[in-house]
C-alpha cells in the first residue's frame, strides 16, 4: 500500500521503519518542524537517510499542507505520535482515510498525557486505539483495540516501552490492513465512558505528603521518567524516580508525620505519609543528575524526624 506517514519521535520511527520492513511504499512523511537546538526528530532523520518525501509544516491547516498531501495519491494516512492538529481536509485526502493511534482505550483518558493518568489514578489496565481522527480530540471512531495491564511498581517508562509501544506498532499495521482491504467496522465512542485530562506538567507533578501513601506512590510512577513528580529537601527542589513503598499496618508503625524523613538506609531514604512510607532510591536535585537517595541525604546531613 501507498501510505502518507504523520508523526514524530522514535514512536514514529520505529512504526515507519515496520512498514518498511514488510514492504510497503511510504510516499511522504509529515513531522513537525523542531525548534531551534532541539534534538534532532528521529523519525525525520529515519526518513531523510531512507531518502523519503519529508514535509514540516508549522500547521497541518495550511492549504500548503493540504496541496502536499494531495500530490501524494496515497492509498491510507497513518498517524503515529501526533500532537498537531490534523483538520478533514488534510485528513480525508488519502483514498481511504487515515488512521490514527493514542495510548489509552479510548474513550477513557483522552488527551495528551494519556499515559500517566491512568497510573496516577491507581488503574490497573491500559492499552491503545487505532480511530479515526476528526476534529474532536481523540474522539472519532475506533477502527482496533489492545488492552494491556498496569503492574502494580509498574512506572510511565515501563509501561510505554513494554508494552503500549510495542502493542501500537503492530496494532497500526494491523489497522492499515484491514482498512485497506475493507475489512473493518468503526465503532463510535461511548461518550457515558469517556474522559479528558490534560497535560501532566509541573503542577500536577508536585507531591503532596499528606495524601495517603498509595496516591504518593502512585503519582511517582506515573512522572517516571518524566516529568518527575517533585518535592522539597532541605530547601532543594528535587525529583524523585525509583522508589518503594511500605505499608504501615498499625500505629507503632507511625514514625513522624507526613514529609518528614523517617529514615535514612544504605539503598535510600524514606519519607513519612499517610498508610506508610515512601522508600526514595533515585533522585535528581535541581541543577544536578540523578543520583542515590542516600548519597544525597548523608550530602545534605538531612534530618530524621525526631532527631
Amino acid at each position: 500500500m501507498k501510505i502518507a506517514f504523520i508523526g514524530q519521535q522514535e514512536f514514529g520511527k520505529a512504526t515507519l521503519e515496520a512498514f518498511l520492513a514488510r514492504g510497503d511504499e511510504v510516499v511522504g512523511v509529515f513531522c513537525m518542524p523542531e525548534k531551534a537546538g532541539a534534538k534532532p526528530d528521529a523519525l525525520r532523520v529515519a526518513a531523510q537517510e531512507r531518502h523519503l518525501p519529508v514535509f514540516q509544516f508549522s500547521s497541518l491547516k495550511s492549504s500548503y499542507a493540504e496541496h502536499a498531501m494531495r500530490e501524494l495519491n496515497a492509498d491510507i494516512g497513518v498517524m503515529a505520535y501526533v500532537v498537531q492538529f490534523a483538520p478533514q481536509a488534510f485528513v480525508n485526502i488519502p483514498r481511504c482515510g487515515t488512521i490514527q493511534f493514542h495510548p489509552s482505550l479510548l474513550p477513557r483518558h483522552r488527551g495528551p498525557s494519556a499515559i500517566s493518568w491512568p497510573i496516577a489514578l491507581g488503574e490497573t489496565h491500559s492499552g491503545i486505539s487505532i480511530f479515526r481522527p476528526t476534529d474532536g480530540l481523540d474522539e472519532g471512531p475506533i477502527i482496533l483495540q489492545k488492552s494491556c495491564p498496569i503492574g502494580p511498581d509498574e512506572t510511565l517508562g515501563e509501561l510505554y516501552f513494554n508494552k503500549l509501544f510495542p502493542l501500537g506498532v503492530a496494532a497500526l499495521l494491523e489497522a492499515a490492513d484491514l482498512v485497506t482491504s475493507d475489512r473493518y467496522e468503526e465503532q463510535a465512542q461511548d461518550e457515558s465512558q469517556a474522559s479528558y485530562e490534560g497535560w501532566y506538567h509541573e503542577e500536577e507533578s508536585r507531591i503532596n505528603w499528606a495524601n495517603h501513601l498509595n496516591q504518593v506512590y502512585n503519582l511517582i510512577r506515573a512522572c517516571n521518567p518524566a516529568p518527575g513528580a517533585w518535592t522539597v529537601l532541605d530547601g532543594t527542589r528535587v525529583w524523585l524516580y525509583d522508589c518503594h513503598k511500605h505499608p504501615v499496618r498499625g500505629f507503632s508503625g507511625v514514625r513522624g508525620k507526613p514529609g518528614e524523613i523517617a529514615a535514612i538506609t544504605e539503598a535510600g531514604l524514606l519519607i513519612n505519609t499517610h498508610g506508610g512510607q515512601i522508600e526514595v532510591l533515585k533522585l535528581r536535585p535541581e541543577g544536578g543528575k540523578k543520583m542515590n537517595a542516600a548519597d544525597f541525604a548523608r550530602e545534605r546531613k538531612l534530618l530524621i524526624s525526631g532527631h
